[in-house]
């Protein structure tokens, strides 16, 4: 028999249980580090699908100009955005359990994450990184790259999306290979030029490496897509 996530709801999972395995799932503790455009429509989909636990990292308020490219409510304006996606993701699905972290990622944070989450038991995390500069990246891989057990990095700049995923952090050497000079990256936010249908196609990739993580195939470790020009790239 398949293992179910206790749920109000039991059947709604039903039709993805074959893509999105329940046991393993019901094991995970996603973090998202980062919930603008990428990150709030990437803790949407966790919610979706069915995760248990999420923890939203991100020290940012909502302002208008974050209403389209990161379909933030009119209401949220001025909320924390970690609040704001926290409420659409328990009105999704009201049994997940969050944790709302309104600050700037710091490294100190690893041993918060790997502690347990307000009675469960400790999980290495599932990291998704949604941030929007080459040094954050940095940061977040520094501190977690020795506990996380996935990592997926969604960047976007205009209408061109790369997403990296390490299924082995701890023994990975190719990540710390995009994480160059800032000199070298875009010249402004990669949120500078964005839209909701970019962002939702990236978080749609990253959850996609999610869920092959799950199932145990290997994941793409570096994937380009350009949707202007209507080419995709894997490696």
């Amino acid at each position: 028999m398949t293992q179910t996530i206790p749920s109000s709801h039991p059947g709604r999972d039903i039709r993805q249980r074959d893509l999105v395995p329940p046991a393993k799932l019901a094991a995970c503790h996603p973090v998202v580090v980062g919930v603008g455009a990428i990150g709030r429509q990437v803790a949407i989909q966790l919610a979706a699908v069915g995760a248990p636990v999420l923890t939203l990292v991100d020290h940012d308020i909502v302002g208008e100009e974050n209403l389209a490219p990161q379909a933030y409510w009119p209401a949220d304006i001025g909320r924390m955005k970690v609040s704001a996606t926290a409420t659409v993701c328990r009105q999704i699905n009201p049994d997940i359990l969050i944790h709302e972290t309104p600050r700037r990622f710091a490294r100190s944070m690893a041993r918060m994450l790997l502690a347990g989450h307000q009675g469960q038991s400790p999980a290495r995390p599932a990291v998704f990184c949604c941030v929007d500069s080459i040094s954050a990246r940095q940061m977040i891989w520094e501190a977690l790259k020795p506990y996380a057990t996935l990592l997926v990095d969604g960047r976007m700049n205009a209408e061109v999306i790369r997403v990296l995923a390490s299924d082995r952090p701890a023994a990975d050497d190719y990540y710390a290979t995009t994480l160059f000079d800032e000199e070298r990256a875009y010249a402004g936010s990669c949120t500078a030029k964005s839209t909701v249908y970019t962002a939702s196609i990236a978080a749609g990739l990253m959850l996609g490496q999610f869920t092959r993580w799950l199932r145990g195939i290997a994941v793409d470790r570096d994937v380009t897509v350009n949707l202007l020009a209507g080419e995709m790239t894997a490696a």
